[in-house]
């Protein structure tokens, strides 16, 4: 089973940057696409950045860019570099990872989220 952490996320002011990083640990084969999706209270799960990994990214349109993923496969970490952060952005981060086991079959693991408030 693979154990996903975020790290990262704070208080920042708007306009400012932060840097989410997301590393997975425990027992797999490989690991597939990797993601980042954030949730406000009372709201869905929503997908923010995705990337294969082959480094193909996908991003909301609400922070395209903005925002940036990218993936260090070799350390099996997962980046989200935010820029130009809005008020609107506040959420708590969630990281998403699809992976194969290492006896067979492909599963998802979600990390614990961390917060990020951008406020004044």
């Amino acid at each position: 089973q693979v154990q996903l952490m975020e790290s990262g996320g704070g208080l920042v002011q708007p306009g400012g940057s932060l840097r989410l990083s997301c590393a997975a640990s425990g027992s797999f084969f490989n690991l597939y696409a990797m993601g980042w999706y954030r949730q406000a209270p009372g709201k869905q799960r929503d997908m923010v950045a995705t990337i294969t990994r082959g480094g193909t990214t996908n991003y909301a349109d609400s922070v395209k860019g903005r925002f940036t993923i990218s993936r260090d496969n070799a350390k099996n970490m997962v980046y989200l570099q935010m820029n130009s952060l809005k008020p609107e952005d506040t959420d708590v981060y969630y990281c998403n990872a699809r992976y194969s086991r290492m006896y067979g079959g492909t599963v998802d693991a979600w990390g614990q989220g961390t917060p990020v408030t951008v406020s004044s």
